[in-house]
């Protein structure tokens, strides 16, 4: 059998820990041939390969990013761009597809498995936003980037005594914000799943400062405040229709300072959270989840994602995954609220 690969999507610490597990087991349990698909669905859609094979994977474990490189690129948004991808496919003798990405690389992966093509997803994205499967390659690393900035940012706002904001990635999920803040000792966390008081939030600064200690606050990029409350702005579209975020962290700066009288200052970690060396956890579940694809592929089982539930790798059917996404529950959210202001 020879089988496709590709990364889509952001860039996620674990990527090629994946790739390389599942050539290997592919190749040296199954002995089957791979073929790395370039940029994520612009591979198989223009037909851009390369060789993927256990010689390519050496080495690459602890290495961030991807060596398959990737894109935002959306077939089904091409004008007859799944009959190319059939017809690519069927030039190149390729039998299945192993789809490495988040909820919208995978919900391709999902139009195309209902099209009749054999595709096995696996789950990739920093915030842990997928149905499906208990955590994500990649948000480990990202939280504990996180982490460490929060860590180092406290004892710059304790000797300037400003309050520090801190905006983390999340577009409509909270997650790296919620663990973060909560590793970094917070005092205030802001997620997209619940809107904000202005007001509030400035009361907590305030405490903060009253006790002596400068305050410190975790953003996620998406978080919004109640209507009316403040002015945001809207960005362009990207090609899945999602808004390109960023600019909350400066608005808090803008309106903390205006509000308090106190000194404010942003700091946007932005694609620092997506670089570098995954965490040795973000290895060990990327490797997994590697080795279970090249399983699913091998008993001919398409549609389906692989998933962590519990500790135990397990398959999940790929409209599961991307059905919904896996957003922070309130009552997880309040357990973070004690340690506010």
């Amino acid at each position: 059998m020879r089988i496709g690969v590709l990364t889509g999507g952001g860039d996620c610490p674990g990527l090629n820990a994946v790739i390389r597990a599942v050539v290997r087991k592919g190749t040296v349990v199954h002995g089957h041939e791979f073929v790395g698909f370039r940029d994520g669905w612009k591979g198989p859609l223009e037909g851009l390969t390369m060789p993927l094979g256990v010689t390519q994977t050496r080495g690459i474990l602890p290495r961030g990013g991807t060596i398959l490189g990737s894109s935002r690129t959306n077939p089904i948004k091409v004008d007859g761009g799944v009959e190319r991808i059939e017809a690519n496919l069927r030039e190149l003798g390729v039998d299945a597809l192993i789809a490495i990405g988040g909820e919208d690389t995978l919900g391709v992966a999902t139009s195309l498995a209902a099209h009749g093509l054999n595709v096995v997803g696996v789950p990739k994205t920093i915030d842990n936003d997928l149905s499906g499967t208990d955590y994500t390659f990649g948000f480990d690393t990202a939280v504990q980037v996180a982490v460490e900035a929060i860590d180092r940012l406290h004892t710059t706002a304790e000797s300037h005594h400003r309050a520090l904001i801190v905006e983390v990635m999340g577009r409509h999920a909270g997650w790296i914000a919620l663990h973060s803040g909560l590793a970094g000792g917070a005092n205030v966390i802001l997620i997209p799943e619940r809107r904000f008081d202005i007001d509030k939030v400035c009361d907590y600064v305030t405490t903060r400062f009253a006790s002596e200690f400068a305050p410190i606050l975790v953003v996620a990029e998406g978080a919004q405040p109640l209507e009316g409350t403040m002015e945001l702005q809207t960005g362009e579209l990207d090609a899945f229709g999602h808004v390109r975020l960023g600019g909350i962290g400066q608005f808090l700066e803008r309106e903390i300072a205006a509000r308090t009288g106190y000194e404010a200052r942003q700091t946007v970690l932005g694609h620092v959270q997506r670089g570098g060396t995954p965490t040795a956890y973000d290895r060990v579940l990327a490797t997994r989840f590697g080795l279970h694809a090249a399983d699913a592929v091998n008993d001919g089982d398409s549609g389906v994602m692989v998933a962590l539930r519990g500790t135990d790798i397990v398959r999940v059917p790929l409209a599961e995954a991307t059905g919904e996404l896996k957003t922070v529950p309130l009552e997880r959210y309040e357990e973070a609220e004690v340690f506010f202001g």
